[in-house]
């Protein structure tokens, strides 16, 4: 079953501050800056400072989650970091926000994980960062983007995901795995082939709508869940795809056939994923934390923290859940 709409209705709603959905402290600067990728895309991010910084910081590009923009969750948490002493960068990936490619509302799991690589070019080349001292943040479904790079780019030094999706294997296999068979797969395939082709003959891309508005009923919990942050004034936004109208939606096709974790095991770097332990979504950060400490020599630097309670969008905007304290001290223990 989907959990979006087909039609999106015009909403009045708009975000609580002044485009964000969440306020910016008087201790910390923001400001809008723009970086390419390898593939020539220009990017558009939010770089926050602290307001008494002075020589070269420890910066942290932050992404996320699947279906958000900068304005969301990766502020809220490049906001944060930054008051804490780091340079952040929070960025809208490719085709969404006020980034820039052609054409809008799709998703790549090669081009997005470059994003992140892109992120770091920027602030290694900052004059304000030390190059040595870049790590990256991806929540949700930018959790498994930030181990894909992790997995790629030397440069990055650590890495932590927050709610962590495996964008790859929920459009492999569905939510919990429940659509697991080369038979329902090739359903999946055969519908948004099809899309593609109509897509094509109009010459227009279908949304496949965000979060569901008006809730059922019946809705599952984790949509429920989603449409509290989305949906209310907690955290829409005006660019959100989760908030509005959705990807296109034949934006998961690459998805399917596209493992982005192959590789997380021969990560070296440091890593830290953190998860709610009543989230839906857990088992993703349970199980990519196995595969990436397995036959791994360098295990010792990777751990899983469970936070007692929490479900998925806690980890999006509730200060009081996310361990902030915690991912201040990784950082800084490997930033260094």
């Amino acid at each position: 079953m989907s959990w979006a709409n087909e039609f999106e209705e015009v909403t009045d709603m708009h975000a609580k501050y002044n485009g964000y959905s969440f306020p910016l402290r008087d201790t910390v600067t923001r400001e809008k800056v723009h970086f390419h990728n390898r593939y020539g895309i220009t990017l558009c991010g939010d770089l926050y400072l602290p307001k008494a910084s002075t020589g070269s910081l420890p910066a942290i590009a932050v992404a996320g989650p699947f279906g958000a923009v900068k304005e969301q969750c990766a502020g809220l948490y490049a906001e944060e970091l930054a008051a804490r002493g780091f340079a952040a960068l929070a960025f809208d990936p490719s085709f969404i926000g006020e980034s820039g490619g052609e054409v809008w509302n799709v998703a790549s799991p090669d081009i997005n994980t470059e994003d992140f690589c892109a992120a770091v070019d920027f602030l290694s080349t900052g004059d304000f960062v030390d190059p040595e001292k870049v790590g990256i943040l991806g929540i949700c479904g930018w959790g498994g983007m930030a181990l894909n790079a992790a997995a790629m780019d030397t440069r990055i030094k650590a890495t932590v995901t927050a709610t962590m999706y495996d964008m790859t294997r929920v459009n492999v296999k569905g939510y919990f795995d429940s659509a697991d068979s080369a038979d329902a797969r090739y359903e999946t395939k055969k519908a948004l082939n099809a899309q593609r082709t109509e897509d094509y003959k109009t010459g227009t891309y279908a949304r496949a709508g965000g979060v569901v508005d008006p809730l059922p009923e019946d809705a599952p919990f984790f949509v429920k869940d989603y449409y509290d942050y989305y949906k209310t004034e907690r955290g829409y936004t005006e660019r959100s795809l989760n908030s509005n109208e959705g990807w296109n939606t034949t934006s998961s096709l690459s998805f399917m056939n596209m493992p982005i974790l192959r590789y997380s095991n021969e990560i070296r770097s440091a890593v830290l994923v953190i998860h709610g332990d009543k989230a839906h979504s857990c088992y993703f950060s349970k199980d990519a934390f196995a595969d990436m400490v397995k036959d791994n020599p360098y295990a010792g630097n990777k751990e899983l923290l469970l936070i007692p309670g929490a479900v998925h969008t806690d980890l999006y905007d509730r200060k009081d859940v996310i361990p902030f304290d915690r991912i201040e001290n990784f950082f800084r223990q490997y930033l260094k």
